[in-house]
């Protein structure tokens, strides 16, 4: 893998093709367990290669089983925006016990995370203990994945059910996924600081993903959800995109933003 060029276009004929497998092995797999429970029967996966866990109890045991029994490397992939103060209270004294065990520790956040205070000061220590934390604009779902040898994806967008994969091919496929991610991300650690000096190095990166699902016809509901903002933030957002384009209403900012899709150099006329 080349940091360099993590999504290179010679790279896509074959994520699609990893995509396209993977979802007709999963989807096959769903079917099967939502057969079987209509039946009356269990929710545990049809192979021993991947689990259904039913309930946040059930996922929440899964995972804390998985992570203290890693030996290796732990990759998370935490979107939604920043996460509460006592969440991550709860989580520093983990982190720390697992990286002084010699196992590192990589997390995903959304840009979002950047204007948090809580998120902020977590950051500041973890990275201290030797913690790696990176931001993307948006990303794909929530993830876990231990020793690359297991991973946890959820199963229903309330993320209540959540499945438990070891098949190889599909966790080698989600580290895939994770790495590439990870390449593309920003790696300038947060401190804490005035949340407008974050602002210059995350701003433009939202404003495009922004661009982007607007165009797409996303509602605003599903890009505040995906950014991991409020819809009044993203509301500001596209107020200010507005008035770079001088666009006078939503509508016409939509016209200006398909044109400006189709540019060779996009913000360039």
């Amino acid at each position: 893998m080349t940091n360099d060029t993590p999504t290179a276009v010679h790279d896509l004929p074959g994520l699609a093709t990893d995509l396209v497998e993977l979802s007709r092995h999963l989807h096959a797999q769903i079917a099967e367990v939502a057969s079987a429970r209509s039946a009356g029967g269990s929710l545990r996966g049809p192979t021993p290669d991947i689990d259904y866990l039913d309930g946040l109890p059930e996922i929440n045991q899964a995972i804390r089983d998985a992570v203290d029994g890693a030996r290796k490397e732990i990759l998370t992939a935490q979107p939604d925006g920043p996460r509460p103060r006592s969440v991550l209270a709860d989580a520093l004294e983990t982190v720390r016990a697992q990286l002084d065990a010699g196992i590192a520790n990589r997390t995903l956040y959304q840009h979002s995370a950047r204007f948090d205070e809580a998120t902020k000061d977590y950051v500041r220590q973890v990275t201290a203990y030797g913690a790696e934390v990176r931001t993307l604009p948006e990303f794909f779902e929530r993830l876990i994945i231990v020793d690359s040898e297991v991973a946890f994806i959820p199963g229903r967008g309330d993320r209540t059910l959540a499945l438990e994969v070891r098949e190889a091919s599909v966790v080698r496929f989600l580290v895939d996924v994770f790495e590439r991610s990870w390449d593309r991300a920003e790696s300038t650690p947060f401190v804490p600081a005035r949340s407008v000096d974050a602002a210059p190095e995350v701003i433009p990166s939202i404003h495009e993903s922004i661009q982007k699902l607007l165009v797409a016809g996303h509602s605003d509901r599903a890009i505040a959800r995906r950014l991991g903002i409020s819809e009044r933030s993203l509301q500001n957002h596209v107020g200010r995109i507005k008035a770079r384009y001088g666009a006078d209403n939503r509508f016409q900012l939509g016209y200006l933003l398909g044109l400006d899709a189709g540019l060779d150099s996009p913000g360039e006329a």
